[in-house]
């Protein structure tokens, strides 16, 4: 669905796309932050939470599409773990961010801080 939207991306662009589709929803946050503490069982993982079974396991596959978790199967029970990489891939994209815009405001800071004739002269130009 989100890749449709916006299908002029590139590839990385479109993995971080589904990253922060994933961790949009507050149930997925949760999942993925008791993920980090261990690998849990799906039903682990939904006794916190305040909806079904099924609800769970939907919103695992979008976890796992977006390639935020991974699961397995041994017997009867599923057992998820969440993916380092990915969330490193959403902390350097968000890096990325946050770097370009402190360079931008300190040169606005640079800026304002010019002697006002300076700028007045500037405008004039």
């Amino acid at each position: 669905m989100l890749k449709h939207a916006y299908s002029t991306h590139g590839p990385s662009e479109d993995s971080v796309e589904l990253l922060f589709h994933a961790l949009a929803d507050p149930s997925r946050r949760a999942m993925v932050d008791r993920l980090t503490r261990g690998p849990a069982s799906v039903s682990e993982l939904a006794r916190p939470l305040a909806i079904s079974l099924p609800a769970v396991v939907q919103h695992l596959h979008v976890l796992e599409h977006s390639g935020l978790v991974r699961s397995h199967k041994l017997g009867r029970v599923r057992t998820c773990t969440v993916e380092p990489a990915a969330l490193r891939s959403a902390e350097r994209w968000l890096s990325e961010r946050r770097t370009f815009w402190e360079h931008s405001l300190d040169r606005l800071g640079e800026y304002l801080a010019e002697d006002p004739d300076k700028q007045q002269q500037r405008s004039k130009q």
